[in-house]
């Protein structure tokens, strides 16, 4: 890595100040502390030095979603070429299906490798656009404003397309994307500043703005003539009487995440793995994480207990709203986001609860959305703020009861 060390080191004053480059420094400096570390460090004894930077933090984070987005690739084949190989759906007439050939392979839902390239056929190019675009944004605010890049963009860049569906038009990836990199964190400020989650924004502006496009039956399958419902869509406007017969897969299946969904949403068991990770490394927050899985159970048990005569939400148990939709993804990967969420211990624990059972009350009470925790999470980061708020003051009221004269 000498060369490449030279290299940066030669070309760097191209980037000071006075330079002709200089307005481009941003750019210079995020392509250099992406290889390297700052050169400029606090060796003083009066300061506390932690390996666990932002740069180190970041990639942590896309260690732990390694496995969502291996379920994106597999899973998202799996179900094209299951539809396909039914007689159902009819593979598409387009480059993912040349492609799938000129590797020799066949539309084949037995086949590992058939699965795992069709479904990184449909998952990279909308990756690729939303790193493009989204990092346009971000390199472009750094140079007019004359900040670096921070590498938080590189998770943004990867949740955003996991919540996805495979038939999501790229175009409108460049503008959900560019929704919630522009409007959800850099009008505030930029890394650090933004009060809502970038990925959950994008993901909502497509969501109210494109419905047609990011819901409903015939969006989750990359087949042409397939309708295939998740099993929250499923249950949600099955007859009561049908009961959670409805939803047409096993607890197992969901578990595992092979059904319809978000490419990388529907594996619960590759959310505990990357929540392990996180937890293990101490970037993710457990308090939060508990908060939503209590909340969530709580609630759902009541209206599980409870019944309904017209409303079949009610008949899904609480270990089943765990494994279906994107409850574990949100709960390990969006709610967790240290920016967004509530910062004291306590707020902690009252932000994770107040999201879980928003989750549920959603997916309940309104069948007309029956994916809650994108909208509970977006709540969330809006009273994150006020929850920390009154858990300072009732804080400092207890002291000043205990010590005050």
């Amino acid at each position: 890595m000498k060369p490449l060390r030279r290299f940066f080191d030669h070309i760097h004053p191209w980037f000071s100040p006075g330079k002709p480059l200089q307005r481009f420094y941003p750019l210079y400096e995020a392509v250099d502390t992406f290889f390297y570390s700052p050169g400029e460090v606090t060796r003083g004894a009066s300061h506390v030095r932690d390996a666990m930077d932002l740069k180190r933090m970041m990639i942590l984070v896309v260690v732990a979603l390694a496995p969502c987005v291996a379920m994106a690739f597999y899973n998202t084949g799996l179900q094209a070429n299951q539809a396909i190989a039914t007689g159902v759906g009819a593979a598409m007439s387009d480059w993912q299906t040349t492609a799938l050939e000129s590797c020799g392979l066949a539309h084949d839902p037995t086949n590992l490798m058939s699965n795992v390239v069709l479904g990184g056929l449909y998952f990279l190019p909308v990756y690729f656009v939303c790193m493009a675009v989204g990092g346009a944004w971000e390199v472009l605010f750094g140079i007019v404003r004359g900040h670096e890049v921070n590498e938080g963009f590189l998770v943004t860049g990867l949740l955003f397309p996991l919540t996805l569906p495979p038939t999501i038009p790229l175009w409108q990836v460049a503008i959900g994307i560019s929704f919630g990199v522009v409007l959800g964190k850099e009008v505030f400020g930029g890394t650090g500043k933004n009060f809502l989650n970038p990925a959950l924004t994008a993901r909502a502006f497509l969501y109210f703005a494109y419905p047609a496009d990011i819901s409903g039956n015939t969006v989750w399958t990359a087949a042409d003539g397939f309708s295939g419902a998740t099993p929250l869509g499923a249950l949600a406007t099955a007859p009561v009487e049908t009961g959670m017969s409805a939803i047409g897969e096993s607890w197992w299946q969901c578990f595992i995440g092979s059904i319809q969904g978000s490419m990388g949403e529907t594996s619960t068991l590759a959310c505990l793995i990357g929540a392990a990770v996180l937890i293990a490394t101490g970037i993710g927050c457990w308090r939060i994480m508990a908060g939503v899985t209590l909340g969530g159970l709580g609630l759902s048990a009541l209206f599980w207990a409870v019944g309904s005569d017209t409303n079949p939400m009610f008949a899904m148990s609480p270990a089943w709203h765990l494994v279906v939709g994107g409850f574990a993804f949100g709960t390990v990967f969006m709610a967790t986001d240290p920016v967004s969420a509530a910062m004291t211990d306590t707020g902690k624990w009252i932000y994770g609860v107040l999201i879980g059972a928003m989750t549920i009350l959603i997916r309940a009470i309104n069948p007309a959305f029956p994916e809650g925790i994108m909208l509970a999470i977006l709540f969330g980061n809006v009273t994150a703020p006020l929850i920390d708020h009154f858990v300072i003051q009732a804080n400092i009221k207890r002291r000043t009861l205990r010590y005050g004269s």
